[in-house]
Formats: C-alpha cells, sequence, structure tokens
C-alpha cells in the first residue's frame, strides 16, 4: 500500500438471523426454497395487512449488543425507510433509524502486534428485500427476475465507525464478528448465501492527517477475501485520482469479483434521500432491565473466555487454542474427545491436524464429519494402550472415514494389531539386515542416517504393525553388536 496515504474504512454488517418465521409474519425463512414460495400478504405489502413483531428477533439482537458492549435502548422505534426498487413491493422498508436498538459498542481484533479497537456506532433491526436475478441461466440479457421469498426475512445491520485502517483490518473485523455470531447462535455466517452481507466505506487522507476524505460505498462483496481485495483496489484507484490532481466523487461501487475491478453503480445517497417516517402500525418496543438480565444469564460461552479457559484449562499452547475455538462446533468436537483423553495435546494434534484436513477436503463441517468424537476417542485409547502405532492409526483413520464400525473391531478385523513380540521383531529385523548388507555396512562406517532407512524397511515389511520403539531397540542392539565384533576382528 501507499504509505504517504491511509485509508479511513468504516463497515456496514447485515446479519441475517436464525429465526424460523420472518420478522413481521409467519412465512418461512427456509434457505433454497422454490422462488415466491415463501411469501404472504404481510411481505408482499398488500393493503390492509399489519405487521406483527417477531420477539425473537429482539432477543438475538440484544445478545449480540451484550456481546459488543454496546448500550440498549429502553425505547427505540421502527421507521419506515421510503424508497424505490422491483424487489421492494411495499415501496419502503421497516427498519429503524433516530432510535435504534443497540449504540456505542466495540470489538477488538488482534493482529501480529497490537489490539485495535473498533467502535460499533449503532446496531439496528430491519426486514430484507427481495433479489434480482439477473444470471443469464435463468433469463434473456434484457430481462430481470424477482424472487420475494426474502422480502421480511430479520436481520441486524452493525455499523461502524470509521474506524478501520486498512484492508487487512476489515478482513480481521468481519472474521472475528463472524465467529461471535455463531457462538451466538443468531447467524450462521454463510456469505454464499448472503446471511452475512458487507458494504465498505472508504475515504483516504495523508498519513498522520485528521480530516476525512470524500468517501465511497463499496458493494457486491461476497467474501471477507473479497471485501480485502476490493478495498485494496478503491484505495490505489483514490490513490492515483488524487496524485493525478482528480476530486475524488462519492458514488456508490460494484465490486466485480472476475474483473477484480470496480464498476460505478449510482451517485451516492445520503440518509435524507430515503425519507424515513415512524411506522403508524408498530408501538414502540421497550426493553425491560429485566429481560436484558434474563438474557445475559443466558448468553453462551463467547470465543475469548473459551480461549482463555481451553489454554489454562487444558494447558494448549496459544496457537492450538486460537485455531480450536475458532468454531464453536469444533471447540465442542474437541471438548468431547477429552472428556475420554486426557493427552490434551495429542488430541489437539489429531483435530488440528487430521480432522480439519478431511474437513477441507470433503467440504464439509465437523456436524458433517463421518466420525464422531466418541469414535475417534476409542482410536486415541487404542494408542495409548499399544493395541496400535501412529502409522496403523493413520491407516485406521482413513478407514474410520468410509467404515462405521468400531475401531477395536476393524482392527481385529482387518488384522492390525501392533506386534511387539520380541522374537518376531528381531526375525524380522534379522530378515531386513541380511537384506541391506550394504547398508549396514554404511551405517557402521560412520553414516548414522542409514538407521533410519533400515528403520523404514522394517516397518515396511511389517506393513506398520510392528512396535517402533521395539523396533529401534532391538535394531540398535543389533548393530552395535555387529559394530563391536567387526572391532574384535580388527584387533585381532
Amino acid at each position: 500500500m501507499n504509505t504517504m496515504y491511509e485509508p479511513v474504512i468504516g463497515l456496514e454488517i447485515h446479519i441475517q438471523l436464525l429465526t424460523n418465521s420472518k420478522l413481521f409474519c409467519h412465512c418461512s425463512t427456509c434457505f433454497g426454497a422454490p422462488q415466491n414460495t415463501q411469501v404472504c400478504p404481510v411481505c408482499l405489502g398488500m393493503p390492509g395487512v399489519l405487521p406483527v413483531l417477531n420477539e425473537r428477533a429482539i432477543e438475538f439482537g440484544i445478545r449480540l449488543a451484550l456481546a459488543t458492549h454496546c448500550s440498549i435502548a429502553e425505547r427505540s422505534i421502527f421507521a419506515r425507510k421510503n424508497y424505490f426498487y422491483p424487489d421492494l413491493p411495499k415501496g419502503y422498508q421497516i427498519s429503524q433509524f433516530e432510535d435504534p436498538l443497540c449504540s456505542n459498542g466495540f470489538i477488538e481484533v488482534n493482529d501480529t502486534e497490537s489490539t485495535h479497537r473498533i467502535r460499533i456506532t449503532r446496531i439496528h433491526i430491519e426486514e430484507d428485500a427481495g433479489k434480482s436475478i439477473h444470471a443469464e441461466e435463468y433469463v434473456d440479457a434484457d430481462q430481470t427476475l424477482i424472487d420475494l421469498n426474502r422480502c421480511g426475512v430479520p436481520l441486524l445491520e452493525l455499523v461502524t465507525e470509521p474506524d478501520i485502517r486498512s484492508p487487512q483490518e476489515a478482513y480481521l473485523f468481519l472474521t472475528k464478528l463472524k465467529q461471535l455470531v455463531q457462538y451466538l447462535d443468531i447467524c450462521d455466517g454463510n456469505m454464499e448465501q448472503g446471511s452475512l452481507r458487507c458494504d465498505a466505506n472508504i475515504s483516504i487522507r495523508p498519513l498522520h492527517s485528521k480530516t476525512l476524505g470524500i468517501k465511497t460505498e463499496l458493494k457486491n462483496m461476497n467474501s471477507f477475501k473479497g471485501v480485502e481485495k476490493a478495498l485494496e483496489f478503491e484505495f490505489n484507484r483514490q490513490v492515483q485520482e488524487i496524485q493525478n490532481g482528480n476530486r475524488i466523487k462519492q458514488v456508490t461501487l460494484m465490486w466485480d469479483d472476475k474483473l477484480n475491478c470496480v464498476v460505478p453503480m449510482r451517485s451516492k445517497e445520503m440518509a435524507h434521500d430515503y425519507r424515513y417516517f415512524p411506522d403508524p402500525d408498530l408501538v414502540p418496543v421497550i426493553i425491560r432491565h429485566s429481560t436484558i438480565d434474563t438474557i445475559q444469564k443466558k448468553l453462551p460461552e463467547l470465543p475469548e473466555d473459551k480461549l482463555k479457559r481451553f489454554m489454562e484449562d487444558y494447558k494448549l499452547p496459544q496457537y492450538d487454542a486460537e485455531v480450536l475455538t475458532e468454531s464453536k462446533e469444533i471447540a465442542d468436537y474437541f471438548e468431547a474427545v477429552a472428556k475420554e483423553i486426557k493427552d490434551y495435546k495429542s488430541v489437539s494434534n489429531w483435530i488440528m491436524g487430521d480432522v480439519l484436513r478431511s474437513l477441507n477436503e470433503g467440504k464439509i463441517t465437523i456436524n458433517e464429519f463421518a466420525i464422531e468424537p466418541g469414535r475417534l476417542s476409542e482410536l486415541l485409547h487404542l494408542i495409548e494402550k499399544k493395541v496400535i502405532n501412529l502409522t496403523i492409526a493413520k491407516t485406521l483413520f482413513t478407514k474410520m472415514m468410509s467404515d462405521k464400525r468400531a475401531p477395536s473391531e476393524l482392527v481385529t478385523q482387518l488384522g492390525l494389531s501392533q506386534v511387539s513380540d520380541t522374537t518376531e521383531i528381531s526375525a524380522l529385523i534379522d530378515k531386513i539386515l541380511g537384506q541391506h548388507q550394504k547398508e549396514v555396512a554404511d551405517y557402521l562406517s560412520g553414516k548414522v542416517k542409514i538407521f533410519g532407512f533400515l528403520v523404514g524397511q522394517i516397518m515396511r515389511e511389517s506393513k506398520g504393525r510392528a512396535n517402533p520403539q521395539v523396533v529401534n531397540e532391538i535394531l540398535k542392539d543389533k548393530l552395535e553388536k555387529q559394530r563391536e565384533s567387526n572391532w574384535g576382528c580388527i584387533k585381532s
């Protein structure tokens, strides 16, 4: 990034709530239903209908407010935000303007060097609009289809102060917020399905200046990395404009992910352009202190608290704890295994390694993973009891992905038990030493790395079943005796 200027970034984030029904009616919020099948006279804005507020949405808003240190208004009101768009059948969106549910909070993000507090201006509740479909696979190039299933779906809109000073910091903030709403169980955080959507405002100013520049708004970013890339592009574009002697225009820009550039969309609206009016059909929302206290007591353990507990209770390194608590489901999976296996670092290694790799390769969540915590616990018990070694355990783990039988049953039926019998291993070693006399001579002449090669050949011959510790002990003893025998020949 250009070191003569700094970006000033603020985010507007829409968080789709995990309620079963919409904000003002009983229609389902389930994603993926056939177009225009989850609608009714209320969310379609038919004459004579009355909205009824979904109490669950208020509760979810209070949860996020408490987790982000916000003040919660005792009285908030809904307003009609008037504007025309084809996917907004009422001609207005029910939102909150002058009196939002929550305000004046913050979220702290950590980079490699410091912690930065990003202030939250407000969090308010509003209903979603419908969806315009321009994709060519559905319509001709000059046509647009409208799906109104999303009309009335409850959202929280979180607006930050312009406290973000880099695209990377914006990425960290979004990652932290996604983790938080998932822990609170108020949003699934799925950007691909539109459950978490972000618009960004960005301006630039000379480094160390306190004056704000002219801002532009970025839309159409469908991933956290997309937000980061779009902000980097727009920062560099604005710097180039200023250096060329041009003035930044206040416009709304669309991010084109395929072309990796911004495309002008329209001139930027101001708040007064929307013409907000109090909604005459909805009474003010009154929040009692007792309600806040009840919700506070029911809050789940939040990510930062869980991170500290994992480090203290399980004696895990900070890096392990951060990886395991990044997802509440992964953290729960770890704790379920850790109830049975007290070698917590070993549990962490397996989950961070084999389990997470399997999830990434299969593009699945831990809830879809084939190996339940109890089966992984049993696998690790077999290692602890030296029934199998680590090599066999890796093979068995792969087998368990497609075979639901218990690990102990698989070990018996597939003949995977570890061989620790010294007589059997000694005979196996003699066979390998006889086949690799040149390598033995090289080892005895001082090439100590040959030892690892010989161990590998023995383990290969045993199909991984030989106890590595016993193999190392017997092999070393045999080679040392052979060395002594060779020295005896020289002396005589």
